[in-house]
């Protein structure tokens, strides 16, 4: 691997090449790489503002949008989660960083495994933020599936109902104005197409549950206890499989923990990081 820099600025949003396409990304802050990777049905633009801000402070942090979402094409490859890895690695390559902790959300975090197993030079410290390494583990109840999954009705009740799985339904009463706060704002492109083909990569991944004692990044695995996509059982499980890994669980805390609580959040994983 090349470990020098290219074109792209110190700070700033590109585009850069990587195997069959070309990937947006956005460069903020200085210090060691941080590398974070979305989840499922979103653009770089959903981050956490105010944690992307704190972790600039202390990290070149480096969001980009996955394959088919917002500025990054779609490419030829059929879409898996093993593929999302090979962009994301693909993705370093270009940027010229030769190691990065990487720090996944949701789909995301399945993506940071198969790039942690699959390149363990790359990764220096792991975090796994309402990750699970196997889909049918332990699952959503049915109704949050469907919830996630239906595609009736408007743009705006679509979005309602992907807010509702996000959060305990308490926080969600008494945050109507945090909401506006954090999704009222241009989110970029996600195509219903995009979303499907990334629905199935999860559906179809074979997960790590054979190989998470092959994980060697120190490895932080931090969920909600109110998570309803992605039940903490599933974390509370990986934090006993991966190799040292610490286990932090957030009371009331649902998907979007980093939205409700960006300070806790920010302080559990910087206090990893180091």
């Amino acid at each position: 691997m090349q470990d020098h820099q290219t074109s792209v600025p110190t700070n700033g949003e590109s585009r850069v090449p990587a195997g069959d396409i070309s990937i947006s990304c956005r460069v903020i802050g200085s210090g060691h790489p941080l590398l974070l990777i979305m989840g499922y049905g979103s653009t770089m633009n959903l981050w956490e503002s105010r944690l992307l801000d704190r972790l600039a402070e202390r990290y070149r942090v480096i969001v980009f949008d996955n394959r088919g979402t917002g500025g990054t094409e779609t490419g030829r490859h059929p879409f898996s989660i093993g593929q999302f890895a090979d962009d994301t690695t693909a993705l370093l390559q270009s940027l010229g960083i030769g190691q990065a902790h990487v720090l996944g959300w949701s789909m995301g975090s399945l993506v940071a495994q198969e790039l942690a197993l699959r390149n363990p030079y790359l990764v220096g410290r792991l975090v796994l933020y309402a990750s699970q390494c196997d889909t049918r583990m332990f699952p959503p109840a049915p109704e949050v599936l469907g919830q996630l999954t239906d595609t009736s009705g408007t743009p705006e009740e679509r979005g309602m109902r992907y807010i509702g799985t996000l959060f305990p339904e308490g926080w969600l009463r008494e945050n109507g104005v945090r909401l506006k706060e954090i999704f009222f704002r241009p989110m970029g492109k996600v195509p219903e197409e995009t979303a499907g083909m990334q629905a199935a990569a999860i559906g179809s991944w074979e997960g790590t549950t054979q190989r998470l004692g092959a994980i060697g990044s120190p490895t932080l695995v931090i969920t909600g206890a109110e998570d309803k996509l992605v039940p903490p059982e599933n974390s509370r499980y990986m934090g006993g499989k991966i190799p040292g890994a610490r286990l932090a669980i957030i009371e009331n805390g649902g998907h979007g923990l980093m939205f409700q609580y960006p300070e806790t959040f920010c302080d559990i994983v910087t206090g990893f990081l180091g």
